[in-house]
């Protein structure tokens, strides 16, 4: 799942690539990507693209008055195209979900896809004059790269949640996902399930601090990258992450999971648990 990084990657390569463009044609190829009817998608043809912003997890292109705003979901993803084809795309066919044709400054007329790979599809779009009447952004925490360490330190005292799903809970920290919530707490060497709220002064500072460094270094990584390239940029940095059964690039234990619902997360048992191997059972209600 593209998460704040890899969000925040494509938001400044849209700014360098379709900020200035007009909106052409645009093929909808999944009816249920559209969560929105007043206004329609074509309300955003022959408007320019003035921004592209990130909140959370959602991606948001400003077109003048109007924004399109986004959701990757588990699976979505954005592709940039420099010569697309010009044949509308067959309805309910392959991943394609939305094609947008522009018309950009250079005379050029690229394209850029958004896809959705697997059975389950649950990538959203939204055009909206105001990014807060989307539900699931409006209920957003603080941004996971915007808040203070005091700040930090407020939501954390507040929480009994575990710390898995403190870290991934959209309304109390936008942002994290599962990938970088399972690095942020391999750095700050704390167990999954640990009580958010039972943390000690030295611990919460911890972890606020890898948080910043977790996701401050992916970014870094990221922009500038090709839209194409970021999905194999976020894997090749990943320490714990998708990494079971390697060893831990710490400490050299091998890494375990533990699986819940259609998800799983990673940890070192060395690093983060005292050594102790957490059961690997579905634990339905871990993230919500």
């Amino acid at each position: 799942m593209p998460e704040l990084p890899e969000v925040e990657a494509l938001a400044v390569f849209l700014r360098e690539h379709a900020v200035g463009s007009v909106v052409g044609r645009i093929d909808v190829a999944a009816l249920s990507v559209l969560q929105t009817a007043d206004p329609p998608i074509t309300a955003l043809q022959g408007r320019d693209i003035t921004g592209a912003a990130r909140y959370g997890k959602f991606l948001a292109i400003e077109c003048s008055d109007l924004q399109m705003v986004t959701h990757l979901s588990r699976a979505g993803w954005l592709r940039w195209l420099d010569e697309p084809s010009q044949s509308p795309p067959k309805l309910g066919k392959g991943p394609l979900a939305l094609r947008v044709h522009l018309f950009a400054p250079d005379a050029t007329t690229p394209a850029f896809d958004l896809t959705e790979a697997g059975t389950k599809k649950r990538l959203a779009v939204w055009v909206v004059d105001d990014p807060r009447k989307v539900p699931g952004l409006a209920r957003l925490g603080p941004d996971a790269l915007e808040l203070t360490a005091d700040e930090f330190t407020a939501l954390v005292a507040g929480s009994t949640a575990r710390l898995k799903t403190f870290l991934t809970d959209q309304s109390v920290l936008a942002g994290i996902g599962n990938a970088y919530s399972d690095e942020i707490l391999h750095v700050a060497r704390l167990s999954p399930f640990a009580t958010a709220g039972r943390l000690d002064d030295a611990a919460v500072a911890g972890l606020y601090h890898a948080m910043r460094s977790v996701l401050e270094d992916a970014v870094a990584r990221s922009v500038g990258q090709d839209a194409a390239r970021l999905k194999g940029e976020k894997r090749s940095g990943m320490r714990v992450h998708g990494r079971t059964g390697q060893p831990c690039p710490v400490c050299g234990d091998t890494v375990r999971e533990v699986s819940y619902a259609e998800r799983s997360f990673q940890y070192c048992p060395t690093c983060q648990t005292g050594g102790k191997v957490l059961a690997d059972r579905r634990l339905s209600r871990l993230l919500k």
